[in-house]
């Protein structure tokens, strides 16, 4: 085991190391949650990654996105944190996907190939696609709720989706499901906050929103984006131990 993760192998065993080096998750949005999600899976030890992301850094990503620096502004995003996670880890298979996932062009993601689907989408029927097809999949599934008009950290919760409270994304979702006569396969967790503030001043400038985020921009903060993606991998973490355990058990 290399030495950059001796305090995670002290605290995890080899066991659960050894099966984290060996899985494969991808994460869909490496915004303000998906890259915190990714940098902390890689610093503990995850050895098969996949980011997926279309977008490319600008000016206003710096105050929470993990890649996202002056030097960085321009560049896709993907590419950009692929070559921060290599620096962390050389040796990590850190694969880069620089696409959107839509009706169009989720048939190019086999999710039966991933041992874990990260959800840190913002589009509502882009998500809501997600959602039903890691559901109908082997994968598991963790999805992050909205981050955004938070500032609170201790009201971060984890729940399955079915019982979030207090998250507007998570309503418009269960509304936009029932509509379609359609629900997950299966449950899932969910990061989330009920807390709900309201922005104070105008929205940004047209020439700073990305092209698909133009109508719907909300003030979002990194402490509480980071520890959504940070609690997204944790769950990833837990998983990954308690399925060692249960198979030390049954050997």
């Amino acid at each position: 085991m290399d030495p950059i993760f001796n305090r995670a192998t002290l605290l995890l065993g080899a066991d659960v190391m050894q099966r984290l080096a060996e899985s494969r998750v991808i994460i869909f949005g490496i915004g303000g949650v998906g890259s915190w999600c990714a940098e902390s899976l890689i610093r503990t030890g995850l050895g098969h990654l996949t980011i997926v992301d279309n977008d490319v850094v600008c000016s206003s990503n710096i105050n929470r996105q993990l890649m996202a620096t002056t030097r960085t502004v321009g560049r896709p995003k993907v590419l950009a944190l692929r070559e921060r996670l290599l620096e962390i880890n050389p040796d990590a298979d850190v694969a880069v996907r620089e696409q959107t996932y839509t009706a169009s062009t989720a048939d190019d993601f086999d999710l039966d190939a991933f041992d874990y689907v990260i959800d840190a989408i913002d589009s509502l029927h882009d998500k809501a696609l997600l959602i039903e097809r890691a559901c109908q999949s082997r994968t598991r599934l963790f999805s992050s709720m909205g981050a955004a008009l938070k500032m609170d950290p201790s009201r971060i919760r984890i729940a399955e989706f079915w019982k979030v409270q207090g998250d507007p994304l998570a309503r418009a979702l269960r509304n936009l499901f029932k509509r379609q006569g359609r629900r997950p396969r299966r449950k899932f967790q969910c990061v989330y906050s009920d807390e709900l503030m309201h922005n104070r001043s105008a929205a940004l400038p047209e020439h700073e929103a990305t092209a698909n985020k133009r109508s719907n921009i909300n003030g979002s903060l990194m402490h509480i984006t980071s520890i959504f993606g940070c609690t997204l991998a944790g769950l990833v973490l837990q998983d990954i131990a308690r399925r060692t355990e249960s198979d030390e058990r049954v050997n």
